[in-house]
């Protein structure tokens, strides 16, 4: 385990727990976004990366979002902004699963964390939002741009505009998270779905999911480069190949 004072890392094996750790409401500042794009480039960077549980201490809050207090002028905000946009963009494109974990509130930015996961579980008493327009401040761009994808126009209109809160339920309902149980649960149901999901052959899971993730973004023959790239990747791998095989045998037996 690795503490300071922002970001608690454990690592269990092949899941790793990011626990965001500035009571009393987990506001993520600089210091905690730099921390958590170093460490999952490093664990995106390792020969095998394990899947990522993102928490917040306590439960009454995933996180507030954005600390307010820094954001004090163009010269403290713009690199700033720089850096959660590359902390989105990392969580959006690695290769393993990254699950969060929601307990009380996740709003702001932290709700931009919940639109970049793989799946996440909350509990009840969770409550989303992007409150920004109430407080003088704008999400990122690449934030409110996965609302749209994510939630689709209507529901992130209605986010954006009204900056008002939902509850869990209504979170569940328009696709904010994946599935409600109780608080008590909330951190070994996360960790059993990332479990499950970096227990899929790596390769075509890291293929799904930057098909999924980046391709909106990219024209005809940078579909066809990646496609073949993936390709090569998959059909070259042992486990790839094995499941593969597996699935033949089991159809042979019922012909």
């Amino acid at each position: 385990m690795e503490n300071d004072d922002d970001l608690i890392i454990e690592r269990d094996l092949d899941i790793v727990a990011l626990t965001m750790n500035r009571p009393p409401a987990n506001a993520v500042n600089n210091g905690l976004i730099n921390r958590l794009l170093d460490t999952i480039r490093a664990l995106s960077n390792q020969a095998s990366p394990p899947g990522i549980v993102l928490t917040g201490q306590g439960d009454r809050f995933f996180s507030a979002g954005g600390d307010i207090k820094e954001v004090a002028g163009l010269e403290i905000s713009r690199p700033r902004m720089r850096v959660f946009h590359a902390l989105l963009c990392e969580m959006e494109r690695y290769p393993g699963p990254v699950v969060c974990a929601v307990r009380g509130y996740a709003v702001g930015g932290a709700l931009e964390f919940l639109l970049h996961a793989d799946y996440v579980v909350a509990n009840r008493e969770c409550k989303i939002g992007f409150p920004e327009i109430n407080h003088g401040l704008l999400p990122a761009a690449k934030g409110m741009r996965q609302a749209v994808q994510k939630l689709g126009l209507r529901e992130a209109q209605a986010l954006l505009y009204w900056g008002e809160l939902v509850d869990a339920q209504k979170a569940l309902e328009i696709g904010a998270i994946n599935e409600i149980t109780t608080t008590a649960k909330v951190m070994g149901r996360a960790v059993e779905v990332c479990k499950h999901l970096r227990g899929k052959e790596k390769n075509l899971f890291a293929a799904i999911k930057r098909s999924l993730n980046l391709t909106g973004q990219m024209d005809d023959a940078s579909l066809e480069v990646m496609t073949i790239e993936d390709l090569n990747a998959y059909l070259t791998e042992n486990s790839s190949a094995d499941a593969r095989a597996r699935f033949l045998s089991k159809n042979s037996k019922k012909e």
